[in-house]
């Protein structure tokens, strides 16, 4: 195999540090600038011929200079660096830089990356500039021309939301608060963005210009900090169909057009419409992409090495159904509280806890992270919920908002993996039965009503709506013209099975026939009348299909079948079959 080219790091943190695992694992030689002998990235990893990493600034000439003449590579796992230097060190041949310092530079000011995004024609909130030490009055004409709310944000060296100031009123009072908050950098205006979720997408781009998108992810904030990563994203309501899809589409498109290789965070507003508003893009590793390392079949990390040294690219697809990171984050001045966080997460199955190796430990700083993998939605909050409750500045609001409990006996589940739906509340007997093979088979449901012919735009929303939510198989009841099931099987990509339900005139047979005489392309599965019991065993054997324990679980299912069956014909042969069916007459 042929020497890999040696990858020069700007920036020793975390970022660096889980660069440094696929880096071990394919054989990339790293060498990491930063000042400090243990920072978190060079705690993990020996340079090439087991020398020293340099040790320095990583916004210093000179040093930036140096390790470009031992680097074939040079990249950033932060965006805050000399991008004059880099541009001077690529066009003198001393180094490659990926990505592109011109890329960098944009990104690094906020409200230039924000004006070239919109002149290609990428979705952005309104936004003006302010001038140099901009007086109360100018902020008064900028936010008489965005509306109130508006965001105040610094063009420049802000993340975690600290360059930004909400400003609810043109009061002087607020005016001057949040000026001196921002303090002298350069600043500008965004009109409000009124988004029912934040939404990221980690997108991979190569040296060729081949992009590559991970699925889109909710991305929970609190005090302007990441706090909860939910993979992939969910979204329910009109407008909402295809959300995934779009927002990787977005996120594609907008690193399309900028230069250079390597892994991008693209954040999004999702709006109540279900549009997209692209906030920002980070030209490094993010904290949105961590689940990918366990989670995907190739982490944000393997891939950005993989980009900028033109290796293949790796599948960004999931591995599992349902993913979620948690950051970790610090408490002045003690490490017990960051371990307790940790360890609270190695009883969890699919949990796994990842520290930054960082010897101290400051309020709300980011000292480690937890990821979790899951079979589904709900098994995935399950765990999450445990993982919450072990972080000292969460309260139970924000818990159970994310991590809900499980609903009480009779009432429909949050995250469900599938729907039972009917038209109308007298099918609702008919339907129970299949609440009660689900439950005994610990699968979370829904139930509710809609009907094809009172409520036909609900019924459409459903089964649109379906896919996103996370349904993975719909149990729809109807009687008479019994068009529900065929109807929501037309509008939606999951399994739809009927269940015929018994009228008053021609015993269900009109139903069952109604469901079976679905044209061809629109397939609808179909049991016997009135028989929502085979409905939901047939809904739990397509669920076996990519949830093993399920398949597991019909087996036993099944053998206890037979084992009734067969004590059965026991009783039988020892008491006469007359004796037999008079006890069964009793």
């Amino acid at each position: 195999m042929s020497a890999r080219k040696t990858v020069g790091i700007l920036g020793g943190g975390q970022l660096g540090r889980m660069l440094t695992h696929p880096a071990a694992l394919l054989g990339i030689p790293l060498l990491i600038l930063d000042s400090g002998e243990y920072t978190p990235a060079k705690q993990t990893l020996l340079p090439p011929q087991f020398t020293s990493h340099p040790d320095g600034p990583f916004t210093s000439e000179s040093h930036i200079r140096e390790l470009a003449k031992q680097c074939d590579v040079l990249t950033v796992e932060i965006e805050h660096v000399n991008a004059d230097v880099l541009e001077a060190v690529e066009k003198e041949g001393l180094c490659e830089v990926q990505p592109s310092p011109g890329t960098i530079r944009l990104i690094q000011d906020k409200y230039l990356q924000k004006k070239y995004l919109a002149d290609r024609g990428i979705p952005v909130a309104p936004f003006q500039v302010l001038s140099a030490n901009p007086t109360e009055e100018d902020v008064k004409s900028v936010a008489s021309q965005l509306g109130l709310p508006v965001m105040l944000k610094a063009r420049t060296l802000a993340y975690d939301g600290r360059g930004n100031s909400p400003l609810q009123t043109t009061e002087s009072g607020d005016i001057a608060k949040s000026l001196k908050h921002l303090g002298d950098r350069p600043l500008y205006a965004e009109g409000w963005a009124p988004f029912v979720k934040e939404v990221a997408v980690m997108v991979v781009r190569n040296k060729q210009g081949e992009v590559r998108s991970y699925d889109a992810v909710e991305t929970v904030h609190r005090d302007s900090i990441l706090r909860v990563c939910l993979a992939p994203l969910r979204a329910s309501g009109k407008g909402m169909e295809g959300v995934n899809s779009r927002a990787r589409e977005l996120a594609e498109k907008a690193v399309a057009t900028l230069e250079g290789a390597g892994i991008f965070g693209v954040e999004m507003f999702l709006m109540a419409d279900g549009s997209l508003l692209l906030n920002e893009i980070a030209p490094r590793p993010h904290n949105s992409g961590h689940h990918t390392i366990e989670a995907c079949n190739t982490s944000q990390f393997e891939n950005h090495l993989r980009a900028i040294l033109s290796l293949p690219l790796g599948s960004t697809a999931l591995r599992v159904p349902s993913a979620a990171m948690i950051n970790i984050l610090g408490v002045d001045g003690e490490m017990a509280p960051v371990l307790a966080m940790a360890d609270s997460a190695l009883p969890v199955p699919g949990a796994t806890s990842h520290l930054y190796g960082k010897a101290e430990s400051r309020k709300a700083r980011k000292m480690g992270h937890i990821t979790l993998t899951a079979s589904s939605d709900a098994e995935l909050r399950l765990g999450l919920r445990t993982i919450l409750k072990a972080q000292p500045d969460l309260d139970d609001t924000f818990i159970d908002t994310h991590a809900p409990p499980p609903p009480e006996r009779s009432h429909s589940h949050k995250q469900p993996l599938v729907g039972i739906i009917m038209g109308s509340d007298s099918d609702l007997p008919v339907m129970l039965p299949a609440t009660k093979i689900l439950e005994q088979f610990g699968i979370p449901y829904e139930l509710t009503l809609t009907s094809a012919h009172r409520t036909p735009a609900r019924m459409t929303e459903y089964a649109h709506s379906a896919v996103s939510r996370g349904l993975r198989c719909i149990i729809a009841g109807a009687g008479g013209a019994a068009h529900l099931p065929g109807m929501v099987a037309s509008e939606t990509a999951l399994p739809v099975i009927g269940v015929p339900v018994k009228a008053s005139v021609l015993d269900g047979v009109d139903s069952l026939y109604s469901i079976l005489q679905m044209p061809r392309g629109c397939p609808t599965a179909t049991v016997g009348i009135n028989n929502s019991t085979n409905a939901a065993l047939l809904a739990v054997r397509i669920l076996g299909t990519s949830i093993p324990s399920l398949a597991v679980a019909m087996e036993k299912y099944q053998h206890d079948l037979a084992d009734e069956v067969l004590a059965k014909c026991e009783t039988l042969e020892e008491e006469g079959w007359e004796k037999y069916v008079q006890r069964l007459k009793k």
